[in-house]
């Protein structure tokens, strides 16, 4: 993989740069996407007829025990260099966010610590009547536990569809794609709304687009530069010939 000379130094002389993750990145982990046909037990339900409140509604146990083996796998799994290198990146630079569309908990175990979670996070629960209860997620029966506040039901701390984004959280991811000079597309489809809007906010307000993913994608004709390849191979190159050679 070559790394444009031009976009290195626009690299090393940018004052805020924004990445964005998405499923691609963790799925060089091993981690199955969520569009990845369901197997086993559960191949007969659609992704999306697990990840409802309505579905949660009508059967939290069934929910529960699909999150609980998603959940489990996720913590099988490790990092992977495009994870590091995200994080190594992070120490070389004075404004980094990384934010994320996956739930796995990959960039904060690989060592990123400005990171903005917009669908939540896998490995932990919070009470399905929004008390305000988030807690780490311990149990590991198919049985959905009881909040300790009010005594409704746990659930997991992610985004279902039909949900909105934490606030807080979309107002930071945006505010980090306005700052930015050079925002990051990793691995995402560019489908998922809204973090698809990330990049374009970021062209909008003058930021360099870099994509890099195995294939185009809608963005792809907006960007600035699209490197080929996977994040695992493409990320580590971009450190090492921005700091290291």
């Amino acid at each position: 993989m070559d790394i444009p000379n031009n976009l290195v130094g626009l690299i090393r002389s940018s004052d805020s740069i924004a990445a964005l993750t998405g499923a691609g990145i963790s799925q060089e982990s091993g981690l199955r996407t969520f569009r990845d046909k369901l197997e086993g037990l559960w191949a007969q339900y659609k992704p999306e007829d697990l990840a409802t409140p309505e579905a949660f509604e009508r059967n939290p146990e069934v929910v529960w025990d699909f999150y609980n083996v998603r959940r489990l796998r996720s913590c099988e799994v490790q990092p992977n260099p495009g994870h590091f290198a995200l994080a190594e990146m992070e120490r070389y630079l004075k404004n980094f966010i990384l934010i994320t569309q996956n739930v796995d908990g990959l960039h904060s175990r690989a060592g990123s610590r400005n990171v903005l979670e917009l669908h939540g996070n896998i490995t932990r629960v919070k009470c399905s009547r929004n008390c305000g209860i988030i807690t780490r997620w311990e149990d590991t029966s198919g049985c959905s536990p009881a909040c300790p506040t009010c005594g409704a039901k746990l659930r997991p701390d992610v985004v279902w569809f039909g949900e909105m984004l934490p606030r807080d959280v979309l107002a930071s991811a945006m505010q980090a794609a306005r700052r930015s000079d050079v925002f990051l597309s990793i691995g995402t489809s560019a489908l998922v709304q809204p973090a698809a809007t990330l990049p374009v906010l970021a062209k909008q307000n003058g930021a360099v687009i870099v994509e890099v993913n195995l294939e185009a994608t809608l963005l792809t004709p907006f960007v600035d530069y699209f490197l080929c390849g996977k994040a695992g191979e493409v990320l580590p190159e971009l450190v090492r010939v921005t700091w290291l050679r």
